[in-house]
């Protein structure tokens, strides 16, 4: 079984999420908290799988509150749930240790497919946010991107695809691979990158200069 903790100030959507998430033959609802600092709290008491966090709320916030559970508790991924597609909220997020991002308007069935890729380590983006983080990184100035010493070609061209949100089956599908073969290629990227998990492979084919619109 998947856990999974919700975190948000709205009590009917949390209530609402829930059924949602107990109704999957595969995953339930451990806990539920309104703040930040209550979210935190109960991830240390309850280790879930999968924290389901909104980034605006009360007291602390979502962004801290990821970065602490990120921080404590290894085995936890903090997938945020948000109706905003501001760059500085999802940038922030991600800097923090979000391992993906969804809208609030996702539909049941994604929802419960995308909490089911983040507990298996793949970091997951809507649409809409990727489009705009694509865009943050453009519009921000920054020194010349670093080179990704040290990577083979095949590194890099996988590092690409990750930063545009593909999948696994997405990328050996385009590359004409096996899964296998990417999931290994993966994990080399995570132990040469020092990364965390997949989002923050997003963060270094943003910074390494692999994502631009239309490549």
């Amino acid at each position: 079984m998947i856990d999974v903790l919700l975190v948000d100030d709205q009590h009917l959507l949390r209530h609402s999420l829930a059924i949602i998430i107990n109704a999957a033959p595969d995953m339930t609802v451990v806990g539920e908290a309104a703040d930040g600092t209550e979210a935190l709290t109960l991830a240390r008491q309850l280790r879930p799988d999968v924290v389901l966090m909104d980034i605006r709320m009360p007291g602390q916030d979502g962004i801290v509150t990821t970065r602490q559970i990120s921080e404590e508790l290894s085995d936890t991924r903090v997938l945020v749930l948000t109706m905003f597609e501001l760059d500085e909220y999802v940038y922030g997020a991600l800097r923090a240790g979000a391992s993906g991002f969804l809208l609030k308007d996702t539909n049941p069935d994604d929802l419960l497919t995308m909490v089911r890729r983040t507990h298996a380590g793949e970091s997951l983006f809507a649409p809409a946010i990727l489009t705009r983080l694509v865009e943050h990184y453009l519009a921000t100035p920054r020194h010349q991107p670093p080179q990704p010493d040290g990577l083979t070609q095949r590194e890099a061209e996988i590092l690409t695809v990750i930063g545009r949100g593909l999948s696994n089956d997405e990328i050996a599908t385009a590359l004409t691979i096996s899964v296998k073969t990417v999931k290994t290629h993966v994990s080399r990227l995570l132990s040469k990158l020092a990364a965390r998990d997949r989002a923050q492979l997003v963060i270094a084919a943003y910074e390494l200069g692999l994502v631009a619109p239309n490549r």
